[in-house]
């Protein structure tokens, strides 16, 4: 039932401040850090690389369309082989800072429009799946969708992810917003733990379908999203607690420690 809570962060630009990263960390195993083409700089890149790795957290780097202005949750028409060089430019900016900390780089996450087009264009899918390749990283997707479909088929991994504080529209497709609201913690809790627990999402229209979640996503940029986190990682902590539970009761009654 162990499973990560991943954040999107490192969003600043300049003097522009994104998101609480310092207030979130301790909460998150998974970091998805902002290579440059929705967010994120040099300078923000190299520290929040520093803060993931003084909390002993996981990084991914996280791709965008490049799209500084509309924050990388714009649509554009690019064929395969430029996104594959645009996905892969942003990824060794980042692989450089985590070599500098002596870190590996564990994940890769579209980030967006980007993560949108994917799930439903192949030539899209396919691209970030070549980048994963060169890196020998995993990718996070949603299940049921061209994400599962193209990165298993392509042998580079894929870990299927819920988003605690978006919605999902009745197609069960996310539903991607220029700009997020808050969302009541105790509601970002609750639908972490049901698509973990019971492999169940609520859609806007109140349907109930099927998910499946190894990690849960918080997004730093959500006004309330430090205590979002905390309230995901205490209800899941809580879970794994109350599965553990039940296999320790077993070696101690069969005898084995």
């Amino acid at each position: 039932m162990k499973v990560d809570i991943n954040c999107d962060m490192g969003e600043s630009f300049g003097v522009y401040r994104m998101g609480d990263d310092a207030g979130i960390m301790p909460y998150i195993t998974q970091a998805n850090i902002a290579c440059g083409f929705h967010g994120s700089d040099p300078n923000h890149m190299r520290g929040t690389v520093a803060l993931a790795k003084r909390y002993g957290v996981k990084v991914g780097a996280h791709v965008s369309l490049p799209d500084l202005a509309g924050f990388g949750r714009r649509e554009m028409k690019v064929g395969h082989d430029e996104m594959v060089n645009i996905i892969l430019y942003q990824i060794g900016a980042l692989f450089s800072f985590l070599k500098l900390e002596g870190m590996l780089l564990c994940h890769l996450k579209p980030h967006g429009a980007l993560y949108g087009m994917a799930a439903r264009q192949e030539h899209i899918a396919e691209a970030i799946a070549d980048a994963a390749a060169v890196y020998g990283v995993p990718v996070t997707g949603i299940s049921g969708t061209l994400h599962e479909e193209v990165y298993t088929r392509r042998a580079v991994g894929f870990m299927p992810e819920f988003f605690a504080d978006l919605d999902y529209d009745d197609e069960g497709q996310l539903i991607i917003t220029r700009e997020h609201e808050a969302v009541a913690p105790e509601l970002a809790a609750s639908r972490a733990v049901a698509a973990v627990r019971d492999g169940t999402l609520t859609t806007i229209g109140g349907k109930t379908l099927p998910v499946r979640a190894e990690t849960v996503c918080i997004h730093s940029d959500t006004p309330n999203a430090v205590e979002i986190g905390m309230a995901v990682n205490s209800a899941l902590s809580q879970l794994d607690a109350v599965c553990a539970a039940p296999q320790e009761q077993w070696e101690e009654g069969h005898g084995q420690t």
